[in-house]
């Protein structure tokens, strides 16, 4: 399985910021939440493009917690991959990347917005697309 994820060096402070002005506690967060928000997009994003490993790390047991099967299951499901695929944690590690750059897009042009709306707006709609549509 994964032994842990390191963002992109550009999305270190990216994970701060928005941490910071979201104001959510813990940095693993906000590292959920980019996840949810990429992945329910339901783009594929291709890993000729995945970019450094010089950011922020954190430890499966702290980024996913006790669910670490359910993340996994999620991109081998949006994927079509086999749990045994050793490109999992690479398309967790973009996901996330990909998530933040686009939170942060987000909040820059929205700096009122709940992170509970944000939530609930564009995460949510986008991940019950998912689940109903396989």
């Amino acid at each position: 399985m994964i032994k842990s994820i390191k963002t992109s060096e550009a999305n270190r402070g990216i994970v701060a910021d928005l941490t910071n002005k979201l104001g959510m506690g813990p940095e693993n967060i906000i590292a959920r939440i980019a996840f949810a928000y990429s992945i329910s997009l339901g783009r594929k994003l291709d890993l000729s493009h995945m970019r450094d490993s010089k950011g922020k790390e954190y430890s499966s047991k702290v980024l996913f917690g006790e669910y670490q099967e359910l993340y996994l299951a999620i991109i081998c499901q949006h994927y079509e991959i086999n749990i045994m695929n050793f490109d999992i944690p690479r398309y967790v590690k973009m996901h996330i990347d990909d998530g933040l750059e686009l939170i942060s897009e987000i909040i820059s042009s929205n700096p009122n917005l709940p992170v509970f709306d944000f939530v609930l707006d564009l995460v949510e709609p986008g991940l019950a697309l998912l689940v109903n549509s396989q």
